[in-house]
């Protein structure tokens, strides 16, 4: 079906608009999709910041284990998912899971590569939060929007345009500007951080580029299959959870044996679980309407947000004209990307 509406040009003519209403739900779901990606990016690194440094008595939940409860979280969800696409038919629901992963092992393990890169990757960004302020840590971990867009130039085929290519400069410049180092922003991490801003950095470094590889791995696979996006999610949440206790067991088995899977959980920690595994579902149906590369851009929307919480309400960052120069500019690299200069979207007929 296709929508035509018009309007009277200054000359007397009408002017008609075609747009197809696939076209226009596509769109709005696009926007909507990465509309609540900002709002589950800001608040996972704000509420994870403030698990991380809250002083409480006893011990502190394990990060380990927060990661491997998300995941049993997702792929919860996307089992009710698909038992909704199966039409609540429990014979069409079982049979969807035997064809799909069942007897598909070796799509099925494909999956295993960027599951542990998505492991990692959860774990580090709780390292990172632990040393780094929220402001901070959300535009040093835009990097992977580079990495990204290399990924998918090179693995995709994607040919970037001169704005995106300009967009990308752009915001490292950003990036850059947030990081350099001034006398006020020393002495207040110095204050307000007890952990080690070299351990943070690292980590988000090293979380910028297995994000971006296991993102564009994902989405290679999802592009080459017919398979759904929730089946595929469920296949890398059962890699995820294995590689998640493996970690446990590795890291944190002395501890786990000594106080508990659960110990130091509480309200807080649990909101911190549902957003880090609400955080894996809206990508996926960000990379189902838009791609990728938009993902981390719309990501960077959520910086402002993250800086004006962590300076009024976390106080453990003190804004610098500096930042504020650098965050600018990865706002204007965010609409730089989505602008095309051939955008005559809809067709117009005199």
């Amino acid at each position: 079906m296709r929508l035509t509406f018009g309007i009277m040009s200054a000359s007397g003519e009408k002017i008609i608009f075609e747009k197809s209403e696939s076209q226009t739900m596509s769109t709005n779901l696009k926007y909507l999709s990465l509309g609540i990606l900002v709002f589950q990016t800001t608040s996972l690194v704000l509420t994870m910041r403030y698990s991380r440094t809250l002083k409480e008595e006893g011990p502190r939940y394990l990060s380990s284990t927060a990661v491997v409860i998300a995941e049993l979280m997702k792929i919860m969800a996307c089992v009710l998912l698909v038992y909704k696409d199966s039409k609540c038919n429990l014979r069409a629901f079982n049979r969807v899971l035997h064809d799909e992963i069942l007897n598909k092992p070796m799509e099925t393990l494909k999956l295993a590569i960027p599951s542990g890169i998505y492991t990692l990757q959860n774990n580090l960004l709780y390292v990172a939060l632990s040393n780094l302020d929220a402001a901070t840590y959300q535009v040093t971990y835009q990097l992977k929007i580079l990495t990204t867009a290399l990924f998918s130039v090179s693995m995709l085929s994607k040919k970037l345009g001169v704005y995106q290519w300009l967009s990308l400069v752009i915001l490292m410049t950003g990036v850059a500007f947030v990081q350099w180092p001034t006398e006020s922003q020393v002495g207040a991490t110095k204050e307000l951080s007890a952990g080690s801003q070299f351990v943070g950095l690292v980590a988000v470094l090293i979380a910028c580029f297995s994000s971006g590889f296991a993102g564009v791995y994902f989405e290679k696979i999802l592009k080459e299959t017919k398979q759904s996006v929730w089946i595929r999610n469920i296949q890398l949440g059962f890699f995820g959870s294995i590689f998640g206790l493996m970690g446990v067991y590795i890291y944190d088995g002395e501890l786990v044996s000594k106080n508990g899977f659960f110990q130091g959980y509480n309200n807080l920690t649990w909101i911190v679980v549902v957003l880090q595994a609400l955080g894996g579902l809206v990508i996926a149906a960000v990379i189902k309407y838009a791609d990728n590369i938009l993902k981390g851009f719309a990501t960077s929307l959520s910086i402002i947000l993250s800086t004006l919480i962590s300076y009024f309400w976390l106080q453990d960052f003190i804004p610098t004209s500096v930042f504020f120069l650098g965050a600018v500019l990865v706002i204007v690299a965010t609409f730089l990307y989505g602008y095309d200069p051939k955008s005559a979207g809809n067709t117009i007929k005199a």
